[in-house]
């Protein structure tokens, strides 16, 4: 009997020591992870308090020298000069243009999720898997046939132009569709034993309970229209349009850099993200993980 509890009390005291040292390492993998992320950002923020000469010569470091650091970059920025108007022109279109695709997008890939997973039809697995097969396709390959239909469609140097071709994300709308597809069927039923019609139990019923789906692709779909740079490039023609990635980039010539507006303008552009991802945060984890899992 003392031999089996001395066996018992071993094995525990061997399997935490296991347990233990795997969390150090998977501590040690993930801070190692994390400042690989973080160091970049950081070596940004003390890139902008530094006049753009210190960064050609020392380039992006993080060199506390607090000698060379300065708010000159920052007050440049917003001074009111030539360059602060095209910066905050830039920042403007970019708001509008994040703003307009972030919510025709989650519309749109709701509704065709939710038609997808709440309803059973024929064809209904083909639709789904041609959904997911453009996912497939990369974008390089799409973008001379989207540019042309561009063309045809007249929509060059247009927002609408940058907006249409990515409002129905595969993506996100097969993030949607698996969160819902774990969502009782009965409350469609409940709905309509109630007299709701199905655009009522869509909209005021269904729509409500995937809050953690939308803050999750609200969140990830302004990143990437935030960030999209290629195909506004291709589309708008116009320096008054260009959106804060490609104004940022025509400061960048053969004639000359001006780093100082565009460290500090790179910089002052992530408040946007910073502050959506504040907005829904306490969605965020909810949603990937619960949309990860269900279905």
């Amino acid at each position: 009997m003392d031999k089996d509890k001395k066996t018992s009390s071993k094995e525990k005291m061997g399997m935490k020591k296991k347990s233990t040292f795997f969390s150090v390492l998977a501590t040690a993998f993930f801070g190692l992870l994390g400042f690989m992320v973080i160091f970049p950002v950081f070596a940004g923020l003390l890139a902008s308090f530094r006049p753009g000469r210190e960064l050609i010569r020392r380039g992006l470091s993080i060199n506390l020298d607090f000698s060379t650091m300065t708010l000159d970059n920052y007050i440049y920025l917003f001074s009111g000069n030539a360059d602060s108007k095209k910066y905050f022109m830039w920042f403007k279109n970019s708001l509008l243009l994040t703003l307009v695709t972030v919510v025709l997008t989650l519309i749109i890939c709701y509704f065709v999720a939710y038609g997808l997973s709440m309803y059973n039809f024929r064809l209904q697995n083909l639709l789904f898997f041609l959904v997911i097969a453009t996912m497939m396709v990369p974008f390089e390959i799409l973008m001379l046939p989207l540019y042309q239909e561009m063309i045809d469609l007249n929509l060059i140097n247009s927002s609408a132009g940058v907006i249409l071709p990515g409002l129905c994300g595969a993506s996100t709308i097969f993030f949607f569709r698996q969160y819902m597809i774990g969502l009782p069927k009965e409350l469609l039923d409940a709905g309509r034993i109630d007299g709701a019609t199905e655009y009522g139990i869509c909209i005021k019923i269904m729509l409500p309970i995937t809050k953690p789906a939308f803050a999750a692709m609200a969140i990830l779909s302004t990143m990437g229209a935030w960030n999209n740079m290629l195909w506004p490039m291709m589309i708008f023609r116009d320096a008054s349009k260009f959106t804060l990635p490609i104004g940022l980039n025509t400061l960048l010539t053969p004639y000359g850099n001006n780093y100082d507006v565009l460290i500090a303008g790179s910089m002052f552009g992530i408040i946007p993200i910073f502050v959506i991802f504040l907005c829904f945060q306490r969605y965020f984890i909810e949603g990937l993980t619960t949309g990860a899992v269900k279905g």
